[in-house]
């Protein structure tokens, strides 16, 4: 392929300048992990906060790793994470990603420009040959290319091509230090003798993630960089094809990485969470977004609680920690309960409705007034299922349940509290939760109980369990006139059958 200035005077022409410009930049080779998150958050969140541009580029050119379904994935979860990306190649369409497998030619001109420069060369090593000098290593985890094919000369390289032997382009690394500066990290250089002539091109035509990176980070007009901190080490590297192509170098922004614990990454194969993972699990993507910012980056004071729009206003590069971040759960819970706490009823009721219905089939039952209940109560939507399946259908319950030492509840007295109450329910003309828990209170009143004698028995008798989501009357009103009473009647004979048993 000639090298064609004209070609590279378009292409530069091209570049939008001006304002920040972040990009997410994920390859489809498996699920949309926390980390992967947060990247993109961060690198939408720098864009928003500055009033810039914001890209989504698919570096798809591994295709050995594919990972089928995996863009799709991506896509999906930028759209429901409200991560909306600015631009792309569909001129005149919806805005689309960048695909980079649709701009292969793009990298092979400049990798042909590069071996004009001087800065690449053709290698022509088989695979075989490349084992037996990592056998050479001496058991090395990581043993250098050393470089066999550098000084080819242009009459060799040009008998190799023509016999149709397959070749990679190699980055030449030349002598001296290269020193770059991160963000987070500051000032980093590394001795050139440690870096390794990297494959720029495929024997396949494609380019590798670390070159095709660099070319588009710049014809992109990306500005500032955001990435996970294992990319440090391939920094230099970068930087050198950007001072031999004659380019700035962006902001650069690596972070630290999401732990699962003190020692270890957070991983699929250990079991940890993707982002679909935790919906499906019944958090809410407000919640985890508003969580994940906060892995490793701190707005200052002691506010926790924010929205996309209002992370994006107060989000600051220089609140990025260097120190891994280690990703809590139970923490995780706290943030997302206080998000179904500040969602309206009937938002709520929405995301609620599909977890009720897994265990309460009865179509009669109202959702609205379940979910009502749970509002409050619910630390994650996963949890729903299990709090009301007692409105469905009354579990067997252990008598045990009624004793209750802070209420000084027994058997015998919880017997006495159904039985003067189950005549007064069914005199009940009212069956509202009002009219309900005031007649259980005038029932308490008039025999100088507190009120927690006469609800603890009934909210026993209509649930069976010894947490619910609601108080009695609660759970009665829901229910309905005739289910409640069959189910007090039903208690009152299982407490005569468990004193019978114990005398």
């Amino acid at each position: 392929m000639a090298v064609d200035p004209a070609y590279f005077a378009e292409m530069e022409a091209r570049i939008p300048r001006g304002g920040v410009r972040t990009r997410f930049a994920p390859s489809p080779t498996g699920y949309m992990h926390v980390g992967n998150l947060r990247t993109a958050l961060y690198a939408w969140l720098i864009a928003r906060h500055a009033g810039g541009t914001f890209l989504l580029r698919i570096e798809d050119t591994d295709q050995e790793r594919l990972v089928e379904d995996a863009a799709e994935v991506i896509y999906r979860t930028m759209a429901q994470c409200g991560l909306t990306h600015d631009e792309g190649p569909d001129i005149g369409g919806p805005v689309g990603p960048y695909i980079q497998t649709q701009r292969r030619d793009i990298y092979g001109r400049y990798a042909e420009l590069l071996l004009e420069k001087g800065c690449a060369y053709r290698c022509f090593c088989t695979e075989e040959r490349l084992a037996e000098m990592r056998a050479r290593g001496g058991g090395k985890d990581v043993v250098k290319y050393d470089r066999h094919c550098l000084h080819l000369s242009e009459a060799e390289i040009r008998e190799k091509l023509d016999a149709g032997i397959p070749y990679v382009i190699r980055q030449k690394i030349p002598e001296g230090r290269t020193t770059f500066s991160d963000v987070i990290f500051g000032e980093i250089s590394v001795d050139n003798e440690e870096l390794e002539d990297q494959i720029l091109i495929k024997s396949d035509g494609l380019p590798t993630y670390n070159f095709a990176n660099v070319i588009d980070d710049h014809l992109m007009g990306i500005t500032h960089v955001v990435r996970g901190s294992e990319y440090l080490s391939s920094a230099p590297k970068y930087n050198l094809l950007y001072e031999a192509f004659g380019w700035d170098v962006p902001v650069y922004i690596h972070c630290s990485p999401v732990m699962r614990d003190a020692h270890n990454k957070m991983s699929k194969r250990h079991g940890d969470p993707s982002y679909e993972d935790l919906i499906a699990a019944g958090y809410l993507t407000e919640a985890v977004v508003n969580y994940v910012s906060l892995l490793g980056w701190s707005p200052g004071g002691e506010r926790e609680i924010f929205s996309l729009r209002e992370l994006a206003e107060v989000f600051d590069i220089k609140g990025i920690s260097k120190s891994p971040a280690i990703f809590d759960p139970l923490k995780l819970n706290h943030f997302n309960a206080e998000w179904i706490k500040a969602m309206t009823p009937e938002a709520f009721h929405a995301a609620a409705e599909p977890w009720i219905r897994q265990s309460v089939k009865d179509p009669a039952l109202d959702t609205a007034a379940i979910a009502a209940l749970l509002q409050q109560r619910c630390e994650k939507l996963s949890d729903i299922p299990e709090k009301v399946d007692f409105f469905d259908a009354l579990p067997d319950y252990d008598c045990a349940l009624y004793v209750n030492k802070k209420m000084k509840t027994t058997l015998e007295n919880c017997r006495e509290a159904l039985l003067f109450t189950l005549p007064e329910l069914e005199a009940l003309e009212d069956w509202s939760n009002d009219a309900l828990a005031a007649l259980l209170m005038k029932l308490a009143a008039d025999r100088e109980l507190k009120n927690g004698r006469v609800m603890w028995p009934v909210r026993v008798a209509v649930s069976g369990k010894q947490s619910t989501p609601g108080g009695a009357t609660e759970i009665c009103a829901i229910l309905g006139r005739e289910e409640s009473l069959r189910r007090v009647r039903d208690g009152i004979a299982r407490l005569e059958a468990a004193i019978a048993a114990a005398e």
